[in-house]
């Protein structure tokens, strides 16, 4: 009885798949050194700055490792080859992490927001694999092998940070935060020297800017591209191709919402909490950074199981789950942990609570990012007009560089800006509740925008 084998992914594949454990570990090491570093004193080897100015900092961080993959794109698409800009991108980002364990006020940690966003922006590590895995049949698998590469390098650097800058790098009561943002620049400059090696084994991909690299289906498509353009040149948006713009930069709109708020969760862990909940468990002091960990773990164990969901909804007589109704779901979720929140600081009465119930906000709050993670680039690539393709896109990216951006300076007029946390919490939690409420009493109004 013959069998058919299982195709097996390129051998590029797995060295741009675990280039991503390279890159992602040094990126929420230092992502998360960073909240506890700029606030630890000077005596601990901190700079011994304010909270509010902390979250501003990690926040510009996160902005601008959104908004430099845009501008680096152009590069990538026009001018360069993916396989140059991604180790040279790689060495950028690692100088900065450099920097950053040289930093003995805030102007070295500014250059190092600076080096690492411009370094992210070269890095296209992810559009090489686009090239490289050819069969149509193994890239939804190809990428989701990224997924769990990219949650395992994010573990590996949230889960290691703790214990190395404590407990191992931690001398004389100065905690080790230098040689863990050197630890972040030699994970980077290692991932550099590994994609380089890994050059042999990914054919030609990425040698031309991706401009050039087009596929053969991308040829046929542009030709009839070219044709069609011919006829549309100077035809206006149809009516349905306006009501489908709409609804994008509405769901961008959500979009801005969601991750501020996503984003905002994290900053009471690494400040509020850490006064005001135990953090020693079975005689252990349980490192900040951990609840990083946890929701890189929570999004391993929670992505087989939506994606089930998923699957279960779409193959019911009335179809999947509309997007919109998914947004409103996942923002509904994030309300619910800003409520949990909002309920642990009552029941500890002033008194400090176990830092386990972290695992179960964290547990809420990755539920929250999984409903909202189906949206984005697949939503626009099903119904942005061709024409304004790049243009849309790049509005989902600004939605998120904005949303990054707002995070830290509302940290510091909210939670502190001398308002009681638990009233913080709970209008956050009723913003998120109006949304997804609004979300849904409309979804058939907006599910009409999209469809023909």
């Amino acid at each position: 009885m013959g069998t058919t084998a299982k195709k097996k992914y390129p051998k590029g594949f797995w060295i741009c798949g675990c280039t991503e454990i390279f890159e992602r570990l040094s990126y929420y090491l230092g992502r998360s050194l960073i909240l506890i570093f700029v606030t630890a004193s000077v005596a601990e080897g901190g700079l011994g700055l304010s909270n509010s100015q902390g979250a501003t900092m990690q926040s510009l961080l996160t902005a601008f490792a959104y908004l430099g993959p845009l501008i680096g794109g152009v590069v990538a698409d026009r001018w360069i080859g993916g396989r140059y800009t991604t180790p040279v991108g790689m060495l950028i980002v690692g100088i900065g992490y450099f920097c950053g364990s040289l930093a003995t006020s805030p102007t070295m940690v500014y250059v190092m927001i600076f080096c690492v966003s411009a370094g992210l922006g070269l890095f296209k590590n992810g559009a090489m694999i686009g090239r490289i895995v050819t069969d149509k049949d193994q890239i939804d698998g190809a990428f989701s092998i990224r997924y769990s590469l990219v949650n395992t390098g994010a573990f590996i650097g949230t889960f290691a940070v703790g214990i190395l800058y404590k407990d191992v790098f931690a001398h004389d009561g100065v905690l080790g935060f230098s040689p863990c943002f050197k630890l972040a620049a030699l994970s980077m400059f290692l991932g550099a020297i590994w994609f380089t090696w890994g050059w042999r084994f990914m054919g030609d991909v990425g040698k031309k800017p991706f401009k050039l690299e087009k596929t053969a289906e991308e040829l046929e498509m542009e030709k009839q591209r070219k044709e069609e353009e011919k006829n549309m040149k100077h035809q206006p948006l149809t009516l349905v191709e306006k009501k489908r713009m709409g609804a994008i930069f509405l769901v961008s709109g959500f979009s801005i919402i969601f991750w501020i708020f996503w984003n905002l969760a994290y900053l009471p862990v690494y400040y509020y909490w850490t006064e005001n909940m135990n953090w020693v468990v079975a005689g252990y002091e349980v490192p900040t950074t951990w609840f990083d960990a946890a929701n890189s773990f929570f999004c391993v164990v929670f992505g087989p199981l939506t994606a089930m969901l998923w699957a279960k909804l779409s193959a019911r007589p009335q179809g999947d789950m509309s997007l919109f109704r998914k947004t409103g779901i996942g923002i509904g979720i994030l309300g619910i942990a800003y409520l949990f929140f909002a309920a642990l600081d009552v029941a500890r009465g002033g008194e400090k609570i176990s830092v386990l119930w972290l695992i179960v906000f964290a547990a809420i709050f990755t539920l929250g990012e999984m409903f909202f993670s189906p949206l984005g680039h697949a939503f626009i690539s099903k119904y942005s007009p061709s024409r304004y393709l790049s243009t849309m896109m790049a509005v989902w990216g600004i939605a998120t560089f904005i949303s990054s951006l707002c995070y830290g300076p509302l940290y510091g007029a909210t939670f502190e800006g001398g308002f009681k946390f638990t009233s913080v919490c709970i209008v956050i939690a009723i913003i998120a509740a109006v949304s997804a409420i609004v979300l849904f009493v409309l979804d058939k109004r907006l599910s009409k925008l999209v469809e023909d």
